[in-house]
């Protein structure tokens, strides 16, 4: 089974900052303005690119 690196670290970096934005949401964390919405488009921007490149995958395999 070949794993693709790509998609994976893609992936975790979309919910690491997915976990993040929450976490200062629910209140456990606090920063400076700037930085939560840093975060937030950082978070909008990963899970965007997670989303290409799992389309990537599923249109080569189809």
């Amino acid at each position: 089974m070949t794993l693709n690196w790509r998609l994976f670290i893609t992936i975790v970096t979309a919910l690491l900052f997915v976990i993040i934005v929450f976490m200062n949401f629910l209140g456990h964390w606090t920063a400076d303005q700037v930085i939560r919405i840093l975060f937030f488009f950082i978070m909008v921007v990963a899970i965007f690119n997670a989303g290409t490149e799992t389309g990537k995958i599923t249109k080569n395999k189809g």
